[in-house]
């Protein structure tokens, strides 16, 4: 089975409702006196209930993308669409999970899930309704009364991802989230994360630089270069679920994923 590596500029009309529209995208910095393009005519969409995962090596812009997605940062210029209307701050219909799990240290497990629904929902009964539901989901239910110092770091990533999807985001941003975690733990979040996903059906844009990570997870792999930060590339992993690695479409898909990144690198060099 061969992947469809395909220039950006041709990727195909959108087959479901789009979402997320990012057209022309860029983004300077100032730094000591000088300017500095970090992204540079960045474009894509995200359609309803895809799961996508930007690649490249560090220092390429993802993390800028994604805070810019989420509405933390502002685009020198260009713009992005959620539902055909422009992002300009951060908002609930767009939730980010990042690599430093960032859990209150004072909280609970459970009083942590709840703490995103405190001003949207009144009903203190049907906000412990909806986080049993979601620790379950997480497989936390056990753990709900723990301290974060006292569960795994996994543990603490799976309470993280409760925390924003419990508040149903149209579109799920996630920068490195498992980078940090052993190798048995990351395979673990990664099959969850894929579990929520399809029963959820949120979108979800995953940062990573793992080409097995973004090969396991992606339905489209967008491929970015820097200096500036450009997606160049696009990867349709076309292959069912679960995948496995080892097996030989897989790594297939890791080689052309692999090529890609070469062919990168020789173009700037």
């Amino acid at each position: 089975m061969k992947p469809n590596l395909v220039p950006v500029s041709k990727i195909r009309p959108e087959a479901r409702r789009t979402v997320l529209r990012i057209k022309n995208l860029r983004k300077i910095f100032r730094t000591s006196g000088s300017f500095l393009t970090v992204l540079d005519d960045v474009h894509f969409r995200a359609e309803k209930g895809e799961m996508i995962c930007i690649f490249g090596r560090s220092g390429c812009g993802k993390s800028t993308l994604l805070k810019i997605l989420a509405g933390f940062l502002s685009p020198s210029s260009g713009v992005v669409l959620l539902n055909g209307n422009p992002v300009t701050s951060p908002g609930p219909d767009r939730c980010v999970v990042f690599q430093e799990d960032a859990l209150f240290p004072w909280l609970t497990v459970k009083e942590n899930i709840a703490f995103g629904l405190r001003g949207h929902i009144r009903d203190k009964k049907a906000i412990w309704r909806e986080v049993e539901h979601f620790l379950s989901l997480v497989g936390l239910s056990e753990f709900r009364d723990y301290l974060p110092r006292e569960i795994s770091g996994g543990m603490r990533q799976r309470v993280a991802l409760a925390r924003v999807l419990i508040l149903k985001p149209q579109v799920l941003l996630m920068d490195e989230p498992f980078a940090s975690l052993d190798a048995q733990t990351r395979e673990e979040m990664q099959n969850l994360l894929l579990s929520l996903w399809k029963k959820l059906s949120h979108t979800v844009l995953f940062v990573t630089h793992d080409v097995n990570e973004a090969i396991i997870l992606a339905d489209r792999i967008l491929l970015m270069d820097k200096s500036p930060g450009r997606i160049r590339d696009e990867i349709r992993v076309d292959l069912p679920r679960p995948r496995t690695r080892g097996k030989n479409d897989f790594l297939f898909f890791s080689n052309k994923l692999y090529e890609g990144l070469q062919d990168l690198s020789n173009a700037v060099h």
